[in-house]
């Protein structure tokens, strides 16, 4: 997968008057927000987003991604986290001189959060993306994240917490020795993105129409060009400049993983996810056996 750069100070822009006096007192009335579960083509998503000239792409930032936690579980009062939360946006914008750009923001742990978001920034609009469960599983199984054997490595995500078979906020009450102690690394995987899948889709059916898009990451194998369309339209990014740059960077995607989980997942863990994820793959059309979008594989991975 090519390397996407990220943002630096400044962004090599011309500093204006303009500019300078937005990013002076910069706005997030209208935040996009990417979610979806770990290794579903978040970090694909939001760094194609970061092509839109209008956009101030940010990802996982430590702060907001620690305090999901907190939202999630009642610990703030609704106006204590909503200035949080408007203060660090706002700092992030500054912090680039980007007072200008609408800012957007890949954290999947919003995913749990989006009822606060939503009326936290009552402008704000919500991306959703996703994988093939099976597939996302196996890609973040291969990540030390959930794994037993980095519970006393002493490792922390940037949000603070444990790697490890920790059980983490979104894990269901009174399951939480299950998931440390019975589950494997794997079944911690297919947990963790049922319980992200869940959570964005039931935020999300809440909201209008015009502040949710839903993007299935095995489409962009078949049609990037039309999913680049439609998501540039529905935000708003009506010119030629913006569709093009949205085209390009959903272009970039390599055939290597789609479908994957056919080949490389054993016995043992095709039942696990049968039993942790089974009925929500059937709601979402992913049938055993279904065909692979487009006749081959096709990867988006780029972190998440």
């Amino acid at each position: 997968m090519k390397a996407v750069k990220q943002p630096r100070y400044g962004g090599g822009r011309s500093l204006t008057a303009r500019r300078l006096l937005k990013s002076l007192r910069p706005e997030v009335q209208r935040p996009v927000f990417v979610i979806g579960a770990p290794r579903s083509g978040t970090s694909f998503l939001g760094q194609s987003l970061a092509a839109l000239p209008s956009l101030s792409y940010h990802a996982e930032p430590p702060a907001t991604k620690a305090a999901a936690r907190s939202v999630y579980r009642g610990d703030w009062p609704f106006e204590r986290a909503r200035r949080f939360y408007r203060r660090v946006y706002r700092w992030l914008l500054r912090a680039r001189l980007d007072g200008d750009r609408r800012l957007a923001e890949k954290t999947p742990r919003n995913a749990f959060i989006v009822p606060f978001l939503a009326r936290a920034f009552p402008g704000a609009q919500f991306v959703h993306i996703i994988r093939d469960g099976r597939d996302a599983a196996l890609s973040h199984s291969e990540k030390p994240w959930l794994a037993a054997e980095a519970s006393e490595s002493g490792g922390r995500e940037p949000g603070g917490h444990r790697m490890g078979a920790h059980a983490r906020f979104w894990v269901e009450a009174g399951r939480e020795a299950e998931f440390e102690d019975e589950a494997s690394d794997f079944r911690r995987c297919c947990w963790a993105w049922r319980r992200h899948v869940e959570a964005a889709r039931e935020g999300l059916a809440a909201l209008a129409p015009a502040r949710r898009h839903t993007l299935r990451y095995e489409r962009l194998a078949r049609r990037p060009r039309a999913e680049a369309d439609r998501l540039a339209g529905f935000l708003g990014e009506h010119g030629r400049r913006a569709q093009h740059a949205l085209r390009e960077a959903f272009e970039e995607g390599h055939a290597r993983s789609v479908g994957r989980w056919r080949t490389a997942l054993t016995a043992r863990q095709r039942r696990e996810a049968a039993h942790e994820m089974g009925a929500l793959l059937r709601d979402l059309g992913y049938e055993e056996g279904a065909e692979r979008p487009g006749g081959g594989p096709w990867t988006a991975d780029r972190g998440g």
